[in-house]
């Protein structure tokens, strides 16, 4: 990931919840707002309802690598927030689902 860092500060999840731009599908919600910086923070919202932390953070892994290769464009925050059908999702599913949703809100290079 070129342009994109960790997302950790629960204020800026909160800002992107209530002042973001969101887009939705059967597995996974996707936030987004400009943040005026050079590089894009990225987070995950990975409910216990989900699962164990095994689950959680091997969902986790899956999505920062669907992220990676298909990575938005620098100064975006985005957190994305997983859906239950997410976790039982193969790779293909979740790529197309990730690469619709950032499509969608316009978050994907001209190039790709």
């Amino acid at each position: 990931m070129l342009h994109t860092v960790s997302l950790k500060e629960n204020s800026a999840f909160r800002r992107l919840y209530h002042r973001g731009t969101s887009a939705a599908n059967r597995w996974l919600v996707v936030y987004c707002r400009r943040n005026g910086l050079k590089v894009s923070r990225l987070g995950f919202t990975v409910s216990t309802k989900l699962g164990h932390a095994v689950v959680r953070n091997r969902i986790r892994r899956r999505l920062r690598e669907v992220y990676r290769l298909n990575e938005a464009k620098p100064g975006y925050d985005i957190v994305i927030v997983v859906r239950s059908a997410a976790i039982e999702a193969d790779h293909a599913t979740l790529t197309k689902a990730l690469a619709s949703l950032l499509r969608r809100l316009e978050l994907t290079e001209a190039s790709q």
